[in-house]
């Protein structure tokens, strides 16, 4: 699709940007990434990473040439937080589907819930949700799993650097990890519930870093949105503040 002519203000962003969003819950990565593009009149505008919609934080937003980006920022080491809730599963992984399989975790000790990390911890092989985005024979898999069609998935080499339990409030465990690209969260919960035997799902993820780039650095969607719509608004409002001619 040919670039139309921007506004003066969004010049910079034609030109390129890195805009550094805390992605809310409910929100696609591509629902933010069309926002922007809208609101900057930039074709070219793409993300670093998808998030699903129940996950929320860093989502590396790169704009104009800087697009060309994406694929080094993609590769960074990441970092996330959340919890998995204990003693069922679900077939998502998480909590777009109900939780089923329900198991007693009354005799799990705080040193079973610890040393059960270990197996996830290196580089692993790991098995990809079936509800996910990873094309096999030209189309998502997802679109196969919830027709209830069952989808040969092969694992996967990943590399994850930690996971820690960083808190325990059973049935929910809150955790830490460090990882590579292509680790999937979902999944470490499933297997990590499964070395268990009680079964587990993910609860709550939240994007913290990739790379150097950190949470703490980003602004939320709704302050970027307020930028750039103030950025568009600031020429016309001080023209109309001028005496006529």
């Amino acid at each position: 699709m040919k670039q139309k002519p921007v506004h003066e203000a969004m010049k910079p962003y034609l030109e390129g940007q890195v805009i550094l969003v805390d992605k809310p819950l409910q929100w696609t990565s591509f629902d933010a990434v069309k926002k922007i593009r809208n609101l900057t009149g930039v074709m070219k505008v793409g993300h670093a990473g998808t998030l699903d919609p129940l996950a929320s934080g860093m989502l590396i937003i790169c704009t104009g040439k800087f697009t060309k980006k994406i694929n080094e920022y993609m590769g960074m080491e990441k970092e996330y937080t959340g919890t998995f809730t204990l003693g069922a599963t679900t077939p998502t992984y998480d909590l777009e589907s109900e939780p089923e399989n329900f198991k007693d975790i009354s005799g799990l000790t705080t040193q079973q819930l610890h040393d059960a990390t270990r197996p996830f911890t290196g580089s692993i092989m790991q098995m990809p949700p079936a509800h996910s985005a990873i094309k096999k024979d030209g189309k998502p898999v997802y679109l196969a799993a919830r027709k209830g069609i069952e989808v040969q998935l092969d694992p996967r080499p990943i590399v994850i650097h930690s996971f820690e339990i960083t808190r325990i409030e059973l049935p929910v465990v809150h955790f830490k990890v460090v990882c590579g690209t292509g680790t999937y969260i979902r999944s470490l919960a499933h297997d990590y519930g499964k070395e268990l035997g009680v079964g587990a799902y993910m609860s709550s993820l939240c994007r913290t870093r990739i790379g150097a780039f950190s949470l703490t650095e980003a602004q939320s969607l709704e302050q970027v949105m307020d930028h750039l719509k103030q950025l568009k608004a600031a020429p016309a409002a001080a023209s109309e503040g001028q005496p006529d001619a």
